[in-house]
């Protein structure tokens, strides 16, 4: 279990997200959504059960995971906020591979940039999710204009 509490309020905020995705976005933000809470319970479940020197592995064959099935939701619905979100997990991919074939040990470098990383995932969601909702308002608010000169026409 995360002990930092810039891992604990990015989780916090992550998971928070997540939720607002599921409850005001499109298909695309509530597919997405629920794939990058996926990740996030099953990273930190894989933190809790895999012994550290397997985590790399677990890490990167998660994010993989997670990245593909992003993939297709971006092939389905492609929307600007998955294009980040790809970049983004592109990044994180990239920095779990490093260290595994290298061999390195987390350190500060690799806690800024996963961290940093998945903030902007975080972000590229909520943004999606935001311009999904405002334009669900908006045709609604057009479609009741329209019901109403309707009205107003017979």
């Amino acid at each position: 279990m995360p002990t930092s509490p810039i891992v604990i309020a990015l989780t916090v905020l992550t998971l928070g997200i997540c939720v607002f995705a599921l409850w005001k976005g499109g298909q695309a933000e509530r597919v997405g959504a629920g794939l990058i809470l996926a990740n996030a319970v099953l990273s930190t479940a894989g933190d809790l059960l895999f012994p550290h020197s397997d985590l790399a592995v677990v890490w990167l064959v998660g994010d993989g995971l997670t990245a593909v099935g992003l993939l297709v939701v971006a092939i389905v619905y492609a929307s600007f906020w998955l294009g980040g979100v790809m970049l983004l997990y592109a990044i994180l991919f990239t920095l779990h591979s490093f260290y595994f074939v290298t061999g390195r040990e987390v350190d500060l470098f690799h806690a800024r940039v996963n961290n940093a990383d998945f903030l902007g995932i975080s972000v590229c969601l909520a943004i999606g999710t935001i311009i999904a909702w405002r334009k669900r308002v908006v045709a609604r608010r057009k479609a009741a204009k329209a019901e109403e000169l309707a009205l107003q026409k017979t």
